[in-house]
């Protein structure tokens, strides 16, 4: 007999930040991420203070009390422009979801989630530097590959 889960969602809360950043680092590991050293306290730090300013939101898929799934939006303002006259941009981070969850529509429930979160804060774009796994769920959400862009290491 299969036993169907239920997914619920809710928003990140700071008591969430221990399992999150976890997440987060695991997710950066596994998109080949090979840096040695402790990025817990920088996230920690990042987070908190964009919850705490309404400048991150964060939409999490839970089977009982576990968090399965995280998604992440930091907003940035930059001058407007003719493809994003609001000058709000959404920059999408952190999707995850536990590999015995995958394939079950839980990313693209988070991504709604979140992009609905950008276009009430006022953004005009969403951007994400997407893995290769995640280029499939953004492309077919609607998002474009944008030839452009292009990134100087400092």
């Amino acid at each position: 007999m299969e036993t169907t889960i239920k997914i619920t969602y809710r928003k990140l809360t700071e008591a969430d930040l221990p399992t999150f950043i976890q997440m987060r680092i695991t997710q950066l590991r596994e998109e080949g991420a090979k840096e040695d050293f402790d990025l817990m306290p920088a996230l920690k730090d990042y987070y908190r203070r964009h919850l705490a300013d309404g400048t991150f939101v964060s939409w999490l898929a839970l089977d009982g009390d576990k968090i399965i799934g995280t998604s992440g939006m930091s907003f940035v303002e930059k001058p407007p422009y003719f493809g994003c006259p609001s000058g709000r941009m959404g920059l999408l981070s952190s999707m995850f979801t536990n590999p015995d969850y995958r394939r079950k529509g839980i990313a693209k429930e988070l991504l709604h989630r979140v992009v609905d979160e950008a276009r009430a804060y006022g953004c005009g774009t969403v951007q994400i530097t997407a893995s290769d796994m995640g280029v499939k769920l953004y492309t077919a959400y609607g998002f474009v590959h944008n030839g452009n862009f292009m990134q100087y290491k400092l």
